[in-house]
């Protein structure tokens, strides 16, 4: 593993380039290098996203996950043929909120589920090379019976339909490469290897 830290690399120049809906920096700056010394000045623009929690409802008692699909505007720019994708609960971490916190509202906003217990999973970054964005994964124990339905806030243009699958039919979805969001794909990934361990948890 790397011994470098954020201490190794010099911002010479940091300028906000876009301020909307969402921000692009573009820096100026440089880093050390494995064989010593440092790289020349590079030139590079992010897209400045901050952190997010993102969760996967599960039922361990129906052995059932809670997925969503909604309209993908990144995915239409790409040319995908179906961008409404299939994903999990996930929202964007405000000021003064939790991870946890966030996994909570944005399960009852985008699929009214309210969950009984969360279990971290871990964190990832989603596109590092451009993105700041880091997701705080989660599985949330939930009662997938009344799931289902369209949700989601109108004012932020949001329209989700709430699917409820059997686990194995969803990895099922997941190993044919069906599933094709990062969050998701890594949280039914990480239930997969754990589902045995973690139905007779939370059960108990």
């Amino acid at each position: 593993m790397t011994t470098f830290r954020h201490t190794d690399v010099d911002v010479l120049v940091r300028d906000r380039v876009y301020d909307g809906y969402f921000q692009v920096d573009r820096y100026r700056l440089r880093h050390r290098t494995y064989a010593g010394g440092w790289t020349e000045p590079l030139l590079r623009e992010v897209f400045e996203r901050g952190a997010a929690a993102a969760v996967l409802p599960y039922d361990p008692i129906r052995d059932e996950v809670v997925l969503i699909e909604q309209f993908r505007p990144g995915a239409f720019a790409a040319g995908d043929p179906h961008p409404w994708l299939v994903e999990i609960v996930a929202g964007i971490i405000g000021g003064g909120e939790t991870p946890e916190g966030v996994a909570h509202r944005e399960a009852m906003e985008e699929a009214a589920v309210p969950f009984t217990a969360l279990e971290p999973i871990g964190g990832m970054y989603l596109s590092a090379g451009a993105m700041s964005e880091y997701v705080h994964m989660f599985i949330g124990r939930c009662d997938a019976a009344a799931a289902g339905g369209i949700h989601g806030l109108v004012h932020e243009g949001e329209d989700i339909r709430v699917m409820v699958l059997p686990a194995e039919q969803a990895l099922a979805e997941l190993w044919a490469g069906r599933i094709r969001t990062a969050p998701a794909y890594a949280a039914l990934a990480w239930l997969a290897a754990r589902r045995g361990e973690l139905r007779r948890r939370w059960r108990d």
